[in-house]
């Protein structure tokens, strides 16, 4: 097991009715600058709530954050946090909501005169102002941790931030919330927070028992979960469960003593940047050929998770990663997840070659596990995934 530090300071109010709770959680006096998407939180009953409990509190709205949390749109946000002397931000929504409010969070303290240098240059934020969550979309669990990453549709980027000081204060997960989110985000929610485990554990043994059995356990309830909570996204217990699930995928925990890869992220921001693809779909889309093309460096964890996770049974350890690869697609499939980028554009010729170019402009010369993979690698992992 490798040395790590950790230290998660975001607190979780998790279960029925805790939104009511939300006023108790805010600094007394606050300013607050309340940030939701498209309009979703008015029709289950999330907005009312929000508003309850932020009565006694000076706040201002701001709507319109999209899936794929924009910066021209949130140089807007900035301005009213800005002009307004806003003191508190609180995201109502997913992960783009609150990965949003993350760069706001920043941006409002930067000093810089242009904040989108705070994720051009990797600018790591060591304090930003005070922010919650009330989740209302479980995927990305950035409700408990503190990265976000954020599109500029002007050039077709989408890059990552993060720091210490952009964990949430304190986040509401209620699970009835489930019940009302649609089956393509539910299938997107489940396969993100599965890829998200993922990213931590396909790497090599480095003898973390305890990391791998959890990260194990995150993988085995999404796979008995996913058919219920898409069945019936009313069922409490699935749902709860679920939501969990997202949040302890990437709150840090399974990611201590255990190198990481990363490199399939890399790769589906791109894709996303490029076609507005669903992020989960992009990794459902890079994963499995990323898993081929590593299968030699990657073999033992990847016959170690087909054999527990999915009880794949082989003669060599060789055979049981590549059905562990294949279990894997066909979960996504399950979900209704393509798996192939010709699934979801026409346009896919030469998409290969250009994201090998973006990583080569940005000096990516060493992602994943190992920091050996370069653009070329790039290049041929995603011509692998048309």
């Amino acid at each position: 097991m490798q040395n790590f530090e950790f230290k998660n300071p975001t607190k979780i109010l998790f279960g029925k009715g805790q939104i009511e709770n939300l006023g108790k959680e805010i600094p007394k006096g606050a300013k607050v600058l309340m940030l939701y998407g498209g309009g979703s939180i008015k029709k289950n009953g999330v907005y009312e709530q929000v508003k309850q409990g932020l009565n006694g509190f000076e706040y201002l709205e701001f709507s319109g954050i999209p899936a794929n949390p924009e910066y021209e749109v949130l140089m807007q946000a900035l301005k009213i946090i800005k002009e307004e002397n806003i003191t508190f931000l609180l995201a109502v929504g997913g992960g783009s909501v609150i990965d949003g409010t993350k760069f706001l969070s920043s941006a409002a303290l930067y000093t810089g005169t242009e904040p989108w240098d705070i994720l051009r240059k990797s600018i790591r934020t060591e304090k930003g102002m005070p922010f919650g969550a009330v989740l209302t979309l479980p995927a990305t669990g950035s409700e408990m941790n503190s990265g976000a990453v954020i599109t500029r549709a002007e050039t077709q980027e989408k890059l990552g931030m993060g720091g210490p000081g952009l964990f949430p204060e304190f986040s509401i997960l209620d699970p009835q919330v489930v019940a009302s989110i649609p089956k393509r985000q539910l299938a997107n929610g489940i396969t993100d927070a599965f890829t998200h485990v993922l990213e931590q554990y396909m790497t090599y043994p480095v003898q973390a028992y305890l990391q791998d059995r959890f990260a194990e356990s995150i993988l085995q309830t999404l796979i008995e979960i996913a058919p219920r909570v898409i069945k019936d996204p009313a069922d409490y217990e699935a749902a709860a469960n679920f939501m969990w699930c997202c949040t302890m995928a990437l709150n840090g925990l399974i990611q201590k003593g255990v190198p990481g890869d990363w490199a399939i992220h890399a790769m589906g921001h791109e894709l996303t940047a490029l076609y507005g693809i669903d992020h989960a779909r992009t990794l459902a889309v890079i994963a499995p050929s990323h898993y081929r093309y590593f299968l030699k460096s990657k073999k033992e964890k990847l016959a170690q998770y087909g054999a527990r996770v999915w009880g794949v049974k082989g003669a060599t350890t060789e055979e049981i990663a590549k059905a562990a690869i294949a279990k894997t697609e066909d979960f996504f499939h399950s979900l209704d997840i393509n798996t192939k980028l010709s699934e979801y554009t026409d346009q896919y010729q030469g998409t290969a070659e250009k994201i090998a170019k973006r990583f080569t402009d940005r000096s990516w010369m060493g992602l994943g596990e190992h920091k050996t993979l370069t653009p070329s690698d790039a290049e041929k992992i995603v011509e692998m995934s048309y």
